[in-house]
């Protein structure tokens, strides 16, 4: 859900990007910076998080903590948005990107305090995500073959999975065959 969120406000920025003269005011301001984060922050970012947050239990056997993991997204979504929604105003101001330093008194420096603390938020959640994998590492709940109650058949598998995972190559016959497997009459799926 972060990225969907993040990914529609980097579209919808780029929309107005595209538009010739609301790109020609905006051009190497901090507005272009900050939907470049949009895209590239907030969309790739949380994407590697949640396959991090989805692929540990197989690659280590072990469950991240949920109540980590709540911690690190919301204060990673707050400070990405205090940061980078906030400096979208610098940039509709004139502020130029590329620019070690600025005069003072251009009405940018409250902006850009606030975006600083939104990079504390960031830092924080980053540091409770580097916490939560290594304290899971060593003392993490087990997590089973499937954790997610899965569709696909890696999780058919042991948690970390074996030197091979099957004697004799699956059949499969549907999107979801270990779905399938699990529960053999659910009336809401049909084979294709």
């Amino acid at each position: 859900m972060g990225f969907l969120v993040q990914f529609l406000i980097a579209g919808l920025t780029g929309i107005m990007l595209a538009v010739v003269p609301f790109d020609w005011q905006l051009t190497d301001s901090y507005f272009v910076v900050a939907h470049f984060h949009f895209v590239l922050v907030g969309a790739l970012l949380f994407t590697i998080f949640g396959a991090v947050y989805y692929w540990f239990p197989k690659a280590t056997g072990r469950i991240l903590s949920e109540r980590l993991g709540k911690w690190y997204f919301w204060l990673y979504v707050i400070g990405f948005h205090v940061t980078f929604d906030t400096m979208h105003i610098p940039g509709m101001l004139g502020m130029p990107r590329r620019i070690y330093t600025y005069e003072a008194g251009r009405g940018w420096d409250t902006l850009n305090l606030i975006c600083t603390v939104g990079v504390a938020f960031q830092a924080a959640a980053f540091l409770i995500f580097v916490w939560n994998v290594v304290r899971s590492l060593s003392k993490g709940k087990p997590a089973g073959n499937d954790p997610w109650d899965a569709w696909t058949l890696e999780w058919s598998t042991r948690s970390p999975p074996p030197e091979y995972n099957f004697a004799e190559s699956p059949v499969v016959k549907s999107a979801r065959p270990l779905w399938d497997l699990k529960h053999p009459t659910d009336p809401d799926w049909k084979y294709e």
